[in-house]
């Protein structure tokens, strides 16, 4: 298998974007159909790559096929499209240039897990044109559903419950989505980015796969690279050091002041960390995790205080307004941090978002609110000179507008 993906042009980082255009003649002659796998064979192969989802929870993809398998009943598969995160645009990127590699995956699952139906869920950014006229194309049974939700749209939950007909907004924790989802049956919720993985994964196998990245973090992913960077969407290895990514990008290091990893829920880097491999291992070290694939630049002309505040004020307003966090703790976390990105702040607010912290965290109904407070602290953490500066009542960048 190996040496076939290697007359493909596959042996670098190219994989998920590597195809020359989007049509479905283009795709069968490169790649071919994709294999019809048994669910044991699927699962077994996806745990030897050690694939995780690339939504953002980094979730390992075996377990979750695992979880669907073992239900009584036909399940539904949905394809997640969503992309919530603000800064993100590899969803979009991916369906428009390699859709039937996502098409792929979806259907290897639907043949794996004689699933009762095929959904394929895009949000309110993503033009769902090119995936439809794939989908035709290959006169799939797939249903292509265009949804709302905002930043809490592609939870797994909050979007089987839109799937339903209900709110887009998380549901009981309790009653996971693999046991009951869509039309009451299990369901099994995939990243497009995932699914696109698996479909190579099941034409090349797992030593290919392991062939990029790390032993422990193996595989590409994609970026989305925005703010003081060229924009864009790459394929990189995991593993990849974010300084090389930064230089590649068009960065000139000494004006950043940080970089945000992740995403609105992710985690600031200081300069200091900027040559910090980009795995699990790798950033651990810092409380940070690759994410939804999200790298953005934070100029030092602008105030991370200042930008920080703004992003948790978004995503305060963000909430499904179900639980305490999401109603009191998440908008008095934004008012504090306001606060902060003032000079001439008071010294006790430094305190009081760390206490806050403590009274959201694990305490809400979904892990929104532990995700917004979690960046709230790293931006204390990351940007402490700055933060001491504003106690001093001075600001040596320029207030973002």
């Amino acid at each position: 298998m190996t040496a076939h993906a290697l007359d493909l042009g596959l042996q670098g980082t190219q994989r998920l974007l590597a195809a020359r255009d989007s049509s479905l003649d283009e795709h069968l002659r490169t790649l071919g159909p994709v294999p019809a796998v048994a669910l044991c064979e699927l699962i077994s192969i996806t745990e030897q790559a050690g694939l995780t989802g690339r939504g953002g929870a980094g979730f390992p993809t075996a377990r979750k096929l695992r979880a669907v398998g073992e239900g009584r009943r036909r399940p539904v598969v949905v394809g997640n499209a969503m992309e919530g995160e603000y800064l993100s645009d590899k969803d979009r990127t991916l369906l428009a240039r390699s859709p039937h590699l996502v098409l792929d995956g979806l259907e290897l699952l639907g043949r794996a897990l004689h699933a009762k139906r095929l959904i394929l869920a895009t949000g309110e950014r993503i033009d769902s044109g090119p995936v439809r006229s794939a989908v035709r194309a290959r006169r799939a049974e797939i249903d292509v559903r265009d949804m709302t939700g905002g930043f809490l749209g592609g939870q797994e939950s909050a979007l089987v419950s839109q799937l339903n007909r209900r709110a887009p907004v998380p549901q009981d924790p309790h009653t996971p989505v693999y046991a009951r989802g869509v039309d009451g049956r299990p369901t099994l919720v995939v990243n497009v980015e995932t699914l696109a993985h698996l479909a190579l994964l099941a034409r090349f196998g797992p030593g290919w796969f392991r062939t990029q990245g790390t032993p422990d973090d193996p595989g590409t992913f994609l970026v989305t690279l925005s703010g003081a960077l060229r924009p864009g969407v790459q394929e990189i290895a995991r593993g990849t050091r974010l300084g090389a990514l930064l230089d590649g990008a068009g960065a000139d290091r000494t004006r950043l002041s940080g970089v945000l990893l992740g995403g609105y829920h992710g985690t600031w880097l200081p300069p200091q960390a900027f040559d910090v491999a980009l795995s699990s291992t790798g950033l651990a070290a810092y409380g940070a995790r690759t994410g939804a694939g999200i790298v953005h630049a934070l100029d030092s002309t602008r105030c991370p205080l200042r930008v920080s505040a703004d992003i948790v004020t978004y995503l305060a307003r963000q909430t499904s307004g179900q639980c305490g966090p999401c109603i009191n703790g998440m908008p008095r976390m934004a008012d504090t941090l306001q606060r902060l990105a003032r000079p001439g702040a008071d010294p006790r607010l430094v305190a009081e978002v760390a206490r806050l912290r403590g009274l959201i965290t694990g305490r809400g109904a979904c892990a929104h609110p532990d995700g917004s407070a979690r960046f709230a602290m790293s931006a204390l953490t990351a940007f402490s000179g700055h933060v001491d500066e504003h106690l001093g009542g001075e600001c040596h960048a320029t207030p973002a507008d």
